[in-house]
């Protein structure tokens, strides 16, 4: 995957409107936005944060918020991105946040901020940023204040879902040996780079993963591992919080397709996955007649619907008649996975 989670900002003139909300300020005003820079991923960037509760002063911060802007009258949604040494991306989303009233494909407000002392502030051409632990406010160069934005901490419809009767549970917390090269980690978690022993045809699986929190790093260091499908069609697992959907971003089908939204919530918040899965078909020739088909729900929100897919992804096995295991992508990340089940079709 290439590295695009670097940031620098710029400044655009904006459009002719009457007014400026939280992220564009219009009546020929400047808004902040940011554009990609491409860095080099570093596997050894300080700062690794395993647990919410010690994951350091620049973590209480992040988030996502929600709320109307009484200078607009619209509903919008912010997320709030650390990229470490105190400084953020905040990204606006009018409509609300992804899943939840924001449309992808509708514009993005990009700002840059730092974090001073107990607020993060941001400021353009002709308004004003300032974002506590508990909320965003948004004012104009004069102080007035155009509406708060409360915080808010979404968890999956489908976190913690118990198996049915039927289903093969690969992991619960209470052994790895479903798995080889398991390791138990922080007590009852599964570390990544693993492999179920079971092999699977058509299934259903049910998966909770959660990233660290790497401030400092960037791209495939930001907490990269991978769902594999049959150890052949990856299912990105990242930190891609704040990101633009793409098929090398959390909840693409690398090389095939990226998801109808980035449904990722912030690093060291549990996720989950829940796919429903086709294998590929195969005539006693060994020939392959039709394409494995794949329907995904990142923390319950459709992003993948009975998704062709042409080939196996890159990094893992290639595709074939015979079932296959669940295989999770290890990088160097610490990215963690608990209550495994599948239920084969």
């Amino acid at each position: 995957m290439r590295s695009d989670f670097a940031f620098v900002g710029r400044l655009f003139r904006s459009g002719s409107l009457g007014f400026c909300s939280a992220f564009v300020c219009v009546s020929g005003g400047f808004w902040w936005a940011a554009q990609p820079l491409a860095v080099a991923a570093d596997e050894s960037s300080d700062g690794v944060y395993l647990d919410p509760e010690q994951a350091g002063p620049e973590y209480p911060f992040q988030g996502e918020f929600v709320g109307v802007l009484e200078a607009d009258g619209n509903n919008w949604g912010v997320q709030a991105i650390a990229l470490g040494n105190g400084q953020y991306q905040v990204i606006g989303l009018p409509g609300g946040l992804p899943g939840d009233g924001y449309r992808p494909g509708t514009s993005r407000k990009e700002a840059l901020g730092s974090r001073q002392g107990d607020v993060v502030r941001a400021e353009g051409d002709t308004f004003k940023v300032e974002l506590s632990s508990d909320h965003v406010s948004v004012f104009g160069l004069d102080g007035q204040l155009y509406g708060k934005l409360a915080r808010v901490h979404r968890q999956s419809p489908t976190l913690g879902a118990q198996p049915p009767e039927g289903a093969v549970v690969l992991f619960d917390g209470s052994t790895a040996d479903n798995f080889e090269n398991g390791r138990l980690v922080q007590g009852d978690l599964l570390l990544s780079d693993c492999t179920s022993r079971q092999a699977f045809g058509d299934h259903t699986l049910h998966i909770e993963f959660r990233t660290p929190f790497k401030p400092l790093a960037r791209g495939q260091a930001r907490g990269n591992s991978g769902v594999y499908i049959q150890a052949r069609y990856e299912i990105q697992v990242l930190d891609s919080f704040g990101l633009e959907a793409r098929d090398n971003h959390s909840g693409g089908i690398y090389q095939v397709a990226a998801p109808r939204v980035n449904m990722s919530y912030p690093p060291l918040s549990w996720q989950t996955y829940d796919v429903d899965f086709t294998a590929a078909r195969y005539n006693d020739q060994g020939e392959k007649v039709a394409n494995a088909r794949i329907t995904v729900r990142h923390n319950g929100v459709l992003i993948h619907e009975d998704l062709e897919l042409p080939q196996h992804t890159p990094g893992r096995d290639s595709e074939g008649p015979s079932d296959g295991p669940l295989y999770l992508q290890g990088h160097g990340n610490p990215v963690v996975f608990r209550n495994i089940w599948v239920i084969p079709r």
